[in-house]
């Protein structure tokens, strides 16, 4: 078998699990990864803005 679909299948099998067990907990980290996730996005965008600013 294919390491990548092994390694989909064992995290899938995990996520399962967690949602049927601690289905708010699931939530509170999938709200947390979205915020820091957003957080990145706005810092590189950011960034990219500071670059483009200081070479004109």
């Amino acid at each position: 078998m294919n390491a990548k679909k092994l390694f989909l299948i064992v995290v899938v099998v995990f996520l399962g699990f967690w949602m049927f067990t601690d289905p708010n907990g699931l939530a509170q980290a999938a709200r947390a990864g979205v915020g820091q996730v957003w957080d990145l996005a706005t810092q590189l965008f950011s960034a990219v803005i500071d670059f483009i600013a200081a070479l004109t």
